[in-house]
């Protein structure tokens, strides 16, 4: 249950305004920025929430009903009055404990990877308005997780595993081994952050007596350097980065008694991967599920006895190319969950008892998107679905027995939930291509009953500038139809000729083509249109949402299929009437960095221009995790990596190309456009090359976008 102390991120101009977008309006100035609704904690009762409001100049946290959301609330924290050793405390962020009455505050935070950070933790009880800091050396902290009877506060430092007392204001170590680029203990590394979306490797038992963790051990994992340039001579940043068909930390699972101290470990068998762990919500049985290094084989086991652990597989599944890690549900019965699978070609969601009985619960030509929960005395079962159109995000529940399917949300256009406990209640975010997000607060059923944010302002202010609408269609690939928009400009002329801007992803498991608001990128779509280019995007074979098939037709060879779609479609555009056949461009970011080079090369009779940031050239440089799921080892699959490398395929290279990377990217190192630039001089190919000094993937910060963004357009105006 977390907020953010500032509730509404408002950015928005006055109301006169210029009618032509500008990369500054869109990147620097932030004019067109929609409200957001932050602040939102729903507490345990699932009746009601805190929240985050400014009066007279103060922040205060107030809880209200659900029922009553206009009421004036109760105030809980007046956050000037938060002090420690005398001072007022500044602080960035903070979670609430579920009972209301301890505040973890976050000091002095760092972001490190996509999720994880650093930070100082402090403790304000809200009734008797003290403040402890948690933590009494400067070792930075993260994961701050309260136990469940909220007597006791787990987190980490210096890569080990601790307890604080809330009461007696102490705390205890529990692991001692922990060290930087060594030695993990309740925390993830670099590669199960990005790829299985998971930091924090620990978890409290349901009695508040017991942390299950995970151990990594990297001592065999390689290491990665980059340079960062912001001192005379330039620091070296290490870290350990496991590349395709390279050595894996070796993870194994332990279990503490934190009364004792006393650590267990727990034999799983053999694996690879350990992506996901949790408790039973009512007993002292731990849920773990564990992969093999192709990701094709799943296990998951029940530890019982956490002073004795014993460990029993109750269920197994295999496939012929690839496991996603999915989600799980615990319920309360003790003796089931629900999951999601696509055993019969589709994403759904079954019920697995214990036993190892799997039953079907949705069924149908269409893909579970989130599986959100369940509220279990009704047996209702609440998910978003692609049911109507892989573009669209829909809202349903259904009852666990796989009848009475309900819409609760619009049937076209993007929709989120985010549910209360209990699930009575849920704030819905919905947006379309064209119009932007509104908030609202539900039932269960999908009732509103009030309306949170509608953004109107800013789509009013939309409304008036006759910007392009942007168009669903279904385009000829290389094999069959595909899910495409275009965006044609506002004096759209048929009688005319107009260069077309492709803009790309294309990677397996994303899709670009979706009936939600696109925030900044859409405005710069609009913006080019107003330029007099036609800007369209397309989803390839292997991107999600139409079933297994259509996703997973690319295994053992990405960029193969992808770049014949690519090409195909830029050939049947390139017959509309309306269409400038020798004016197509292409652009792409990370996947789509590394679609736009080989739709460059491979496609150069086509491609007359092209932007790749941040591109992956050679998948032999990219993590394991991700490049072993869709292709297995380089050792296994050497033709697979070098047959689909546009560095192999530099001297094909006709159009203008510009390459751009962050000197600091984590994620694909700058060592993929290095090689490829030393392909594309080996080949004498002229090309253009921008690198930004200690950035990372997102390519972001201060100025960056907004000269990124102008000199993109720049390079578009000139050359296509």
């Amino acid at each position: 249950m977390k907020f953010k102390l500032f509730v509404f991120f408002i950015w928005f101009a006055s109301f006169s305004f210029a009618q032509n977008l500008t990369v500054e309006s869109i990147w620097k100035s932030r004019e067109f920025y929609p409200r957001r609704i932050d602040g939102f904690t729903a507490l345990s009762d699932g009746q009601s929430f805190t929240k985050i409001v400014e009066e007279g100049g103060k922040y205060l946290m107030k809880k209200y009903q659900f029922k009553d959301y206009n009421g004036a609330g109760t105030t809980l924290v007046n956050f000037s009055e938060i002090q420690f050793n005398g001072k007022p405390l500044r602080f960035d962020d903070g979670k609430l404990s579920k009972s209301g009455k301890w505040l973890l505050i976050q000091t002095n935070t760092a972001s490190i990877y996509r999720y994880s950070f650093s930070t100082t933790y402090y403790i304000y009880n809200i009734q008797s308005k003290e403040t402890h800091k948690v933590h009494t050396t400067e070792a930075s902290q993260t994961l701050g997780t309260f136990s469940p009877d909220e007597t006791k506060l787990a987190y980490i430092s210096g890569n080990n595993l601790f307890v604080y007392d809330l009461i007696n204001h102490t705390s205890r170590q529990i692991t001692f081994d922990g060290k930087q680029n060594s030695i993990i203990n309740g925390t993830t590394d670099w590669v199960y952050e990005e790829e299985f979306a998971i930091t924090q490797g620990f978890e409290w038992s349901p009695d508040s007596k017991y942390l299950a963790f995970m151990r990594f051990d990297e001592t065999h994992v390689k290491e990665f350097q980059m340079a960062i340039y912001d001192s005379l001579y330039p620091e070296q940043y290490t870290f350990k980065y496991p590349k395709a068909g390279e050595a894996n930390s070796k993870v194994t699972f332990h279990i503490a008694n934190t009364e004792t101290a006393e650590i267990k470990p727990v034999s799983l068998g053999d694996y690879e991967y350990l992506p996901r762990f949790q408790w039973s919500p009512i007993k002292n049985e731990v849920f773990i599920s564990t992969l093999n290094r192709h990701q094709s084989h799943v296990k998951y086991h029940l530890v019982s006895n956490p002073e004795n652990p014993s460990d029993r597989v109750f269920y197994e599944e295999q496939s012929t190319t690839y496991l996603d890690a999915d989600n799980v549900i615990l319920l309360k019965d003790g003796n089931s969950m629900l999951r999601t699978s696509d055993k019969d070609g589709y994403n759904h969601i079954y019920h697995l008892t214990f036993s190892g009985t799997l039953t079907q619960v949705t069924k149908g030509k269409w893909d579970v998107i989130d599986l959100y929960g369940i509220d279990e005395k009704k047996g209702t079962v609440f998910y978003s679905s692609s049911e109507n159109g892989a573009m669209n995000k829909s809202l349903y529940s259904i009852q666990w027995k796989g009848n009475g399917k309900t819409l609760i949300s619009a049937a076209t256009g993007y929709h989120d939930a985010e549910f209360a406990p209990g699930f009575n209640y849920f704030i819905r975010t919905s947006s379309t291509a064209n119009t932007v997000p509104t908030y609202t607060l539900c039932d269960h059923t999908g009732k509103e009953f009030q309306v949170l944010e509608t953004n109107k302002e800013l789509q009013q202010k939309f409304d008036g500038m006759n910007l392009s609408k942007k168009e669903f269609i279904q385009i000829d690939g290389a094999v069959g139809k595909l899910n495409a928009w275009i965006m044609k400009p506002a004096n759209f002329d048929p009688n005319k000729k107009y260069p077309v801007y492709f803009n790309v992803y294309c990677g397996p498991g994303s899709n670009m083509v979706t009936n939600d608001y696109d925030g900044p990128n859409y405005l710069y779509h609009q913006l080019l249109t107003q330029k007099g280019y036609i800007v369209f995007s397309v989803d390839t074979r292997g991107t999600q949402f139409q079933g297994s098939e259509f996703k997973k037709s690319t295994y053992l060879q990405l960029g193969k299929l992808e770049t014949e779609d690519l090409i195909a479609v830029a050939k049947n555009l390139q017959k509309e009437s309306y269409v400038d056949p020798d004016r197509i461009g292409i652009m792409g970011w990370s996947y789509g960095g590394f679609m736009t080079s080989l739709a460059m090369t491979k496609g150069a009779d086509v491609f007359k221009m092209g932007i790749a940031v941040a591109p992956v050239t050679n998948w032999r440089y990219y993590d394991n995790i991700y490049t072993e799921r869709f292709m297995r080892t380089p050792q296994e699959n050497a033709s697979g990596y070098d047959d689909n490398s546009p560095v192999n395929y530099a001297n094909k290279l006709k159009g203008k190309f510009l390459l751009i990377h962050g000197s600091a990217d984590d994620n694909v190192h700058y060592q993929n456009t290095m090689e490829f630039i030393t392909a594309l001089v080996k080949a004498n190919k002229q090309f253009d090359l921008f690198v930004y000094p200690n950035k990372n993937h997102g390519i972001y910060g201060g100025n960056t976008r907004n000269h990124l963004y102008t000199m993109m357009l720049d390079y578009t105006l000139k050359n296509l």
